[in-house]
C-alpha cells in the first residue's frame, strides 16, 4: 500500500534553503566585512609609511638645500681667496718692477733729455719730457728699447717750441713694461749686491765675507792712506 506524505514538506524545504541562503550570506558579508578592514588597514599602514618616508625625505632636502647653500658660500669663498691669491701672485711678480723701472729711466735718459711727466696704465707707460733736439728723443727712444725692463718705444708727438732755447721741443712717446726671463736671479743678485757688508774691526783682510774693490778701498785703514798721500810730493800732479 503507498504512503502518501501529507505534510507541507516544500515550505520547509524552501525555508531550509533560505535559512541557508542567509547563513552563507551573512558569512560572505562578514568576510567582505574582514577583508576590507584589513584592507583598509593596510592601506593605512602604508599610507603612513609612505608619509613617513615623504616626512624624512623632506627633511634630506632641506638639510641638502642648507649644504648647497654652504657649498655656494664656500665657492664665493673660495673664489675671493683665489682672486686675491692672484693679486698678491701679481705683486710679488712685480714687486721689483717699478724700482728697476726707476732705474732704467735714470740709466737711460741723455743729459739733453728732461722728462715733465710719466704715467703707467696697465703695461703701457707713457712719457712726457723736453729735449734739446729731435736726434736726442731718437737717442733716448734707443735707449729705452735696450732696456731688459722696457719694451718697443712708440712716439706719440714732437714739437719745437717757442721761449726755451736750451730744450726747445716737447716730445711724448708711450713704451711697453717688458719682464726679463733671469728677472727672478737678477732680482736676488741686484739685492745682494746692495746689502752693505759688514767691516769687523780688527778682522783679517779676506776673513769672514770676500770684500769687493769699491768695499776695500772704503774700509782701508788710515794709515795707508795717509802713507799714500804723504809720498805725493808738494807740486807734483798726483
Amino acid at each position: 500500500m503507498a504512503r502518501i506524505n501529507l505534510l507541507p514538506w516544500h515550505a520547509e524545504r524552501r525555508k531550509q534553503r533560505e535559512r541557508e541562503f542567509f547563513m552563507q550570506l551573512g558569512a560572505a558579508a562578514a568576510v567582505a566585512l574582514v577583508l576590507v578592514i584589513g584592507w583598509s588597514m593596510w592601506m593605512g599602514m602604508r599610507i603612513d609609511n609612505q608619509t613617513d618616508r615623504n616626512a624624512y625625505l623632506q627633511g634630506q632636502i632641506t638639510q641638502l638645500k642648507a649644504e648647497n647653500e654652504q657649498i655656494k658660500n664656500l665657492d664665493k669663498v673660495r673664489d675671493r681667496l683665489l682672486a686675491r691669491k692672484k693679486i698678491i701672485e701679481d705683486l710679488q711678480a712685480n714687486r721689483s718692477q717699478m724700482v728697476h723701472l726707476f732705474d732704467e729711466l735714470v740709466k737711460r735718459t741723455p743729459p739733453s733729455v728732461r722728462l715733465t711727466s710719466m704715467a703707467q696704465k696697465g703695461e703701457q707707460l707713457t712719457l712726457e719730457g723736453v729735449a734739446q733736439s729731435n736726434a736726442a728723443v731718437a737717442d733716448y727712444m734707443r735707449n729705452l728699447e735696450a732696456s731688459p725692463w722696457l719694451g718697443a718705444a712708440d712716439l706719440q708727438k714732437t714739437e719745437k717750441k717757442a721761449g726755451d732755447s736750451r730744450m726747445p721741443y716737447d716730445f711724448g712717446l708711450t713704451v711697453k713694461l717688458g719682464m726679463p726671463k733671469n728677472a727672478g736671479a737678477a732680482a736676488a743678485t741686484s739685492s745682494l749686491a746692495s746689502l752693505p757688508i759688514p767691516v769687523v774691526p780688527g778682522a783679517p783682510a779676506g776673513a769672514g765675507t770676500a770684500r769687493s774693490p769699491a768695499h776695500a778701498a772704503i774700509s782701508a785703514p788710515p794709515a795707508a792712506a795717509a802713507s799714500h798721500a804723504g809720498s805725493i810730493k808738494p807740486g807734483a800732479q798726483p
